[in-house]
């Protein structure tokens, strides 16, 4: 059921008629509480757009647990997808569906030109929680039915912050902020009055061998909307 829901996701995110400003989701107690999403919101001043997460738990609370090795390691992540066009970021027009990720994975490190944990290496950061724009396309072999987007770095156009891993995942370096039970995030896009926009938490896992489809959405703990009909829109704050 949930590869199915989140497959729907692309062919409705640039076509749904009913939106509203933020997305409320009630409490479940079946969910893990740090990624039981109760509300999702975002707000633009016109050059920045700030995009909320209220979870029912600690926000942040729940990481991976460290096998050691890049393949096969899970990523937790706090996930904003939108119907902004990839081309906004830097990735090629029309790729698929740009969303916004706070993540976090303990045994690799993605963001090569940032040092989050400010101890002079750039290089072991990755179990901190950070930031990436990335686009999802629909897989069939992942277990939830999408993929962060197998691309071919040189080929494919990329933002000139990607770590220049073979999908299309950008690390751009906006700090995230999880406070209590909330995730923050504020980016440097403008022009995004009546974007529309969702929010998941979900767990992904890099391929077992390395190979394509190399990283997976493999499980979703909630969706903000129920049916990531991107409900949320973007407003200027009152």
């Amino acid at each position: 059921m949930k590869k199915l829901i989140l497959a729907t996701l692309l062919s409705t995110a640039l076509s749904q008629a009913t939106i509203a400003h933020d997305i409320t989701s009630p409490k479940d107690k079946s969910k893990k509480a740090a990624f039981d999403i109760t509300k999702v919101s975002a707000t633009t001043d016109g050059r920045l757009t700030t995009f909320m997460m209220e979870v029912a738990g600690l926000a942040g609370s729940i990481k991976p647990t460290a096998i050691g090795q890049l393949t096969g390691a899970k990523v937790e992540a706090y996930v904003w997808p939108t119907n902004l066009d990839p081309s906004r970021v830097g990735f090629d027009p029309a790729s698929g569906i740009l969303a916004l990720a706070i993540t976090a994975h303990p045994d690799f490190d993605d963001t090569p030109l940032y040092d989050e944990n400010q101890d002079g290496d750039p290089a072991n950061d990755g179990g901190n929680w950070h930031s990436h724009w990335v686009v999802l396309t629909k897989d069939d072999t992942c277990g939830a039915g999408l993929k962060v987007r197998d691309v071919s770095p040189g080929v494919d156009l990329m933002p000139a912050t990607a770590p220049m891993l073979p999908i299309a995942l950008d690390s751009p370096g906006m700090s995230p902020i999880l406070n209590g039970t909330t995730a923050q995030i504020t980016v440097p896009v403008g022009d995004s009055d009546l974007v529309k926009f969702d929010g998941v938490t979900a767990e992904l896992q890099v391929h077992a061998e390395g190979k394509a489809p190399l990283l997976c959405v493999s499980n979703v703990h909630d969706i903000a909307s129920g049916d990531l009909s991107l409900t949320g829109q973007i407003m200027a704050p009152k």
